[in-house]
């Protein structure tokens, strides 16, 4: 038996249906902030991401997914979106367009790492990216449309943790700093540590395996190394996320595990009971020199990207009720070959209509089309009899009250829609029914 690759999953059912609000939600909000939709390829040239993402970050240096191709060109399945979008911002010349440039994606990403709860080899991410504002009030916005994200689906456990890196001269000095600091003890530390020490010391503080050093914990701040200028801006970040009502934790550990942040940087965590400690749902910051590093035009940006899965486990693990849709309008009953015929071309006509219809195709008695009809939740059950179709009638149930009727044809559509909506109507009326999804809404 042929099985899927490990890290991946298949998604299907009532999962792949909570995805799928997941997305519809995230569309509706960045209508809202006026963020454009962008697509990049899966795959791209492998130097995009070892100059973009950075030689020393443990995506490139671990868990990339190179290949050479038939062209004898080096390329790498995309880890992460970010590098993929300023690629084509520089390449189709998005810079002569109207600053800033607000885009969204929503697509998958490779890595290979150690699958376990929460992380996968192929994951699907969703985010944004803001090229050509280096204003603190665009950090502020895009940290809250993550935030507004995560509570507009129902996540009320919601903790922004926020940093500041500096602008050049601060992480500079910060990074000296920090190899004075861990030069005398880099031996106790693992392997990637020691390797890390002279290439960028920062990933030291990122580090999966000595995360409980006390020497480690003891580490200088960057915040401790921020020059005026750079207090100044983070300072003005903090004050726009208090005006946008937007809670946060200064956290000087938060330092991102990619080599293109500068200035802001943060990750929104989900205090969910039974997450564990992978319980980051969403993460970004600023990248000020990455347009620069991938052969563009000096341009400031911001982005924030959220895992999909993730996401999902969360809002189960807090047993959130999301409104999906489980069950059907109208199932169509038949026995005979033209009641089946009948039932085609119906199910066609009234599906255009806006239904949502199913029917037999199995040739089951009639006895298991009616127990098929419940386990697909059907409102109404419609059961073609040949007589009643003669006369141009149709008989309709009712799968709640059990009742039935007897109507023409020609209001069928008519009959279902007036049902449908005062089922709607009794379905809003209760009050355990009750969830605040306006913000869908037009």
């Amino acid at each position: 038996m042929i099985t899927k690759p490990k890290g991946c999953s298949d998604l299907y059912g009532r999962e792949a249906k909570v995805w799928k609000y997941i997305e519809t939600v995230v569309d509706s909000v960045m209508e809202k902030y006026h963020y454009g939709y962008i697509r990049t390829p899966i795959f791209e040239s492998s130097e995009l991401f070892h100059r973009g993402v950075g030689e020393t970050s443990d995506i490139v240096t671990k868990e990339t997914y190179d290949f050479i191709d038939r062209g004898k060109r080096n390329m790498t399945l995309r880890p992460e979106g970010t590098a993929g979008v300023v690629r084509s911002y520089i390449e189709n010349k998005m810079y002569g367009e109207e600053n800033p440039v607000k885009v969204y994606y929503n697509g998958t990403m490779y890595r290979y790492e150690r699958p376990q709860l929460g992380r996968e080899r192929e994951l699907t991410q969703f985010g944004v990216e803001v090229l050509g504002s280096d204003d603190p009030m665009l950090d502020a916005e895009v940290i809250s449309i993550a935030v507004n994200i995560y509570k507009m689906l129902g996540l009320k456990g919601i903790t922004v943790k926020i940093n500041s890196l500096g602008d050049k001269s601060s992480r500079e000095k910060y990074r000296d700093e920090l190899i004075k600091y861990f030069s005398p003890h880099i031996n106790d530390f693992c392997d990637d540590c020691k390797e890390r020490l002279a290439k960028n010391p920062l990933r030291i503080l990122d580090c999966k395996v000595d995360k409980e050093n006390p020497i480690l914990k003891n580490a200088p701040t960057t915040i401790e190394y921020l020059n005026e200028e750079s207090k100044t801006r983070f300072d003005k970040v903090l004050e726009y996320l208090d005006l946008l009502q937007i809670k946060y934790v200064v956290d000087p550990s938060i330092v991102r595990g990619l080599d293109y942040y500068n200035h802001t940087v943060f990750e929104i965590e989900a205090d969910v009971e039974g997450f564990g400690s992978n319980n980051v749902i969403g993460a970004g910051g600023r990248y000020n020199g990455l347009c620069e590093l991938l052969g563009g035009p000096q341009t400031p940006g911001m982005g924030f990207a959220s895992g999909i899965g993730r996401l999902a486990m969360a809002l189960e693990l807090e047993q959130v009720k999301l409104p999906i849709k489980e069950d059907i309008d109208l199932f169509l009953l038949y026995v005979n070959e033209d009641e089946k015929h009948y039932a085609a071309y119906l199910a066609q006509e009234l599906r255009l209509a806006g239904f949502i219809v199913e029917t037999e195709y199995t040739s089951r008695s009639l006895k298991a089309q009616f127990k098929q009809a419940d386990r697909l939740n059907a409102k109404y059950i419609a059961i073609l009899n040949s007589e009643d179709l003669d006369n141009n009638e149709i008989k309709i149930k009712n799968n709640k009250t059990k009742e039935e009727e007897i109507i023409s044809l020609d209001a069928l559509i008519y009959y279902l829609d007036e049902k449908l909506a005062e089922d709607e109507d009794l379905h809003d009326d209760c009050d355990c029914c009750s969830h605040d999804h306006d913000h869908l809404e037009d």
